[in-house]
């Protein structure tokens, strides 16, 4: 067992950690030489299961990846074999899970159909020109582009803790999934289609309608994007947004990128205006644990290169200070969207996609795989 020292906090600091976060280890989930792994979403169903689900397909950008899932019944020590969830002829590349009052689960999954130029366009070193003709030629045939209409968003149901899903209906996109708020309803922010900004979705049934009730701008569209926001409800009724926080002109590197956050009181129908966080990293995943302190989990794509976290005491307010460094060890930015679920009181199970161990450099011959880290939260 591996104990991480974290910084005391500052005399000034309002919230002092008594006790350190302690990692108690790395575990490999699904890895394949054949298979690029990524953008996992995880909930616990009404039986108790885990319920892990991920995109699996050859490259960051191929032309046709498809949905799966796996499942844990001892909270995260042993895992079933994945299974195809939902897979069509085009991109299936998102696979947000919400878990709703009567037990169902639903599925938030993003379909892309690609076009020629979105690859033709791409700067000469992300891939080699052979996989590009590859690309462009899968996209140009008549049966691909035959199925444009199942473009976008997506929501899938399961009444069975996610062992078979429901045929799709229209839906809002949602990287790591949306909540039942309070009272009830379904919420859920995406950006996909929002055009720089970000949309709050409410229904009263996964399988809609869906309303879209709020937008929350973009802070800098001039020099930012936002997006694969995430939210949260605290027991007050605040429901809280984080958001990426991405550079037009793209480097995953640079020391701007905060995640930045907003916040709602009457259910997602207004927003405070959006403010930076000290917290350096993306995309956001946000869980109440059950002491009450919120727990924002999120990629660390500058040197070096892993996993991070770190807690509120009121969701607000972030100790950056003892931020929690779940693992560094990767050898590039080609990583992240870590996704964290409380397994016990104070112990946490966080999944997450990057390299293995033994592959640190090359970005696209040897695929990224899922993995998690078990950690126990700082303590008061």
């Amino acid at each position: 067992m591996l104990t991480i020292s974290l910084p005391l906090a500052s005399p000034d600091s309002p919230h002092p950690m008594t006790t350190p976060a302690r990692i108690h280890g790395h575990q490999t989930i699904y890895q394949h030489p054949d298979h690029y792994c990524a953008w996992p979403a995880l909930v616990r169903a009404q039986n108790g299961d885990l319920l892990l689900a991920f995109i699996r397909t050859d490259h960051h950008m191929y032309p046709d990846g498809q949905v799966v899932t796996m499942r844990s019944s001892d909270h995260g020590a042993t895992w079933t074999g994945p299974v195809v969830a939902y897979d069509t002829p085009i991109d299936d590349r998102e696979c947000g899970l919400t878990i709703l009052p009567d037990g169902r689960i639903a599925m938030h999954v993003w379909s892309t159909c690609w076009k020629a130029e979105q690859f033709t366009c791409l700067p000469f070193e992300a891939y080699p020109p052979e996989i590009i003709a590859k690309w462009v030629n899968m996209v140009d045939q008549p049966a691909y582009q035959a199925q444009s209409h199942r473009h976008g968003g997506w929501v899938i149901v399961s009444s069975d803790h996610g062992h078979t899903w429901s045929a799709p209906s229209r839906g809002p996109d949602s990287v790591h999934g949306g909540i039942a708020l309070q009272n009830g309803t379904l919420l859920v922010a995406g950006y996909r289609e929002d055009k720089g900004d970000v949309s709050i979705h409410t229904a009263g049934d996964p399988q809609g309608p869906w309303t879209r009730v709020a937008v929350v701008p973009n802070p800098s569209p001039a020099t930012h994007h936002i997006g694969e926001p995430h939210v949260v409800q605290l027991p007050s009724g605040r429901v809280l947004l984080m958001l990426r926080y991405t550079a037009i002109q793209y480097d995953d590197r640079r020391e701007d990128l905060h995640l930045w956050e907003s916040y709602s009181d009457d259910n997602g129908l207004t927003w405070a205006k959006p403010f930076r966080t000290p917290l350096l990293g993306f995309p956001p995943h946000l869980t109440v644990l059950q002491d009450g302190r919120t727990l924002c989990s999120y990629g660390y794509r500058r040197a070096p290169f892993g996993e991070r976290a770190a807690l509120s005491e009121d969701g607000i307010t972030w100790d950056v200070t003892g931020e929690i460094v779940l693992r560094d060890d990767n050898g590039n930015h080609d990583l992240g969207y870590p996704a964290s679920i409380e397994t016990g009181p104070g112990e946490i199970l966080t999944v997450y996609y990057q390299k293995p161990a033994f592959d640190p450099a090359d970005i696209h011959r040897h695929k990224v795989g899922i993995y998690a880290t078990r950690w126990s939260v700082p303590g008061r």
